[in-house]
């Protein structure tokens, strides 16, 4: 018999037969079936040994009808909608993407902070309505301080961007060391201290139980009225009540938001009206060549589980118990 593999990607035809294609040109034996949407996984996940799909697209019904899968290969950084599943049996190994995010994600933080320091969502409004309005002074990213929680990948890659552009960066981490880039890494018991210099606090660390709602409350009343909040991790980790708190009542000055709670974020969610928050969809570590570099990682980890080789693939988060 042979390995059935599953596809589950809401995504757009194009993106979906990118992935479709190259695996099956890698492994043409392979039986591999693409749903767009969980609702329309059965009944090929009943017989699929290996599930590849991103956490957010995932659900209960997925992993409670997989009933002899032994790998689910996450196809970003982020685990979370897989791992925490209850469904989820320990004898599934689960491997990710990690290692490919460090550019887009990096340049999508330099995004946000020059949309919000440039006012770009006032001028998108301005140009819409046709108006020639010069009321608003833009400010500037250079002198400013940006606090990055969360050092790994990613924010190594955007930490000397920003001290190229003459910002001064502290980093927030469970682990402090000495890293290129940083002018200071802070212990994460020291978050709300840390905070307190911030113009922009820029958020990359991974969602878990540890860090649900670790910005909070708290740690948005010790923020500048002038500074911004940036999350580019997951919507998890920002108390979504206390920030709207927040920037309803210019407690902060803005926000730049690419994750949330709840996705797709609900068209009546007040974010979506809000003058100062600037909303794009998850976008984050999503560009032009992330399957170009995904297919490679991809290839490996299915040639090695072909082999029953577990050990020998790239980027476990756990082996099956």
């Amino acid at each position: 018999m042979s390995t059935k593999l599953q596809f589950l990607l809401t995504f757009p035809e194009k993106i979906r037969h990118q992935y479709l294609s190259g695996i099956q040109e890698a492994f043409p034996n392979l039986e591999i079936q693409m749903a767009d949407h969980y609702s329309k996984i059965t009944p090929f996940i009943e017989e699929a040994e290996v599930l590849l799909t991103f956490g957010p697209m995932m659900s209960e019904e997925v992993l409670q009808n997989a009933k002899r899968l032994r790998w689910v290969q996450a196809l970003g950084s982020g685990v979370d909608g897989i791992l925490d599943r209850p469904s989820l049996r320990s004898d599934v190994l689960i491997t990710n993407m990690y290692g490919i995010h460090g550019v887009p994600v990096s340049e999508a933080a330099l995004m946000s902070m020059l949309a919000l320091a440039r006012n770009v969502s006032w001028s998108i409004k301005n140009q819409i309505e046709k108006k020639w309005n010069r009321s608003i002074a833009p400010s500037v990213l250079h002198g400013k301080t940006v606090v990055i929680l969360g050092v790994g990948i990613i924010a190594c890659a955007l930490a000397p961007k920003c001290q190229a552009l003459g910002m001064n960066v502290i980093g927030v981490s469970s682990a402090v060391r000495t890293v290129e880039g940083f002018n200071q890494i802070l212990p994460k018991e020291q978050l709300h201290q840390a905070v307190q210099a911030a113009d922009y606090l820029v958020l990359l660390t991974p969602y878990s139980a540890q860090t649900h709602h670790l910005v909070n409350q708290e740690v948005l009343t010790n923020m500048k009225k002038s500074a911004f909040l940036i999350n580019l991790a997951r919507g998890g980790v920002v108390d979504e009540a206390a920030l709207f708190n927040s920037l309803q009542n210019k407690h902060i000055a803005g926000a730049a938001l690419d994750v949330f709670q709840e996705e797709p974020l609900p068209s009546e969610h007040p974010f979506w009206s809000m003058d100062n928050v600037f909303v794009t969809p998850h976008l984050g570590g999503f560009y032009d060549e992330y399957v170009d570099h995904a297919l490679p990682i991809l290839i490996h980890n299915i040639q090695q589980y072909l082999k029953n080789d577990f050990s020998a693939m790239k980027n476990i988060v756990r082996l099956p118990q």
